[in-house]
């Protein structure tokens, strides 16, 4: 699952709430007291909020994992899916 935070209709549109700009990361997370296993969440940040999405996460002691988000793989899912 891609999106999160204020996800708009756009799937490379950055998760933090109120922003519309274009993912440049992505930010995958576990929240250990729920989430098990292999089970991993993904955010997708612009360059402005992936150090404030990350930061919150590990604020909170959550596995965190960013890399480059390349708008490709939204593209080969959303080809996939029609």
């Amino acid at each position: 699952m891609i999106g999160g935070i204020g996800a708009g209709a756009a799937p490379d549109v950055c998760s933090r709430a109120g922003c519309r700009e274009t993912a440049a990361w992505r930010i995958d997370w576990q929240n250990p007291r729920i989430h098990t296993g292999d089970r991993w969440k993904t955010w997708l940040a612009c360059d402005e909020h992936v150090e404030y999405l990350r930061g919150f996460l590990e604020a909170r002691s959550f596995p965190v994992c960013v890399d480059r988000f390349d708008t490709r793989e939204t593209d080969a899912a959303a080809e996939a899916g029609s």
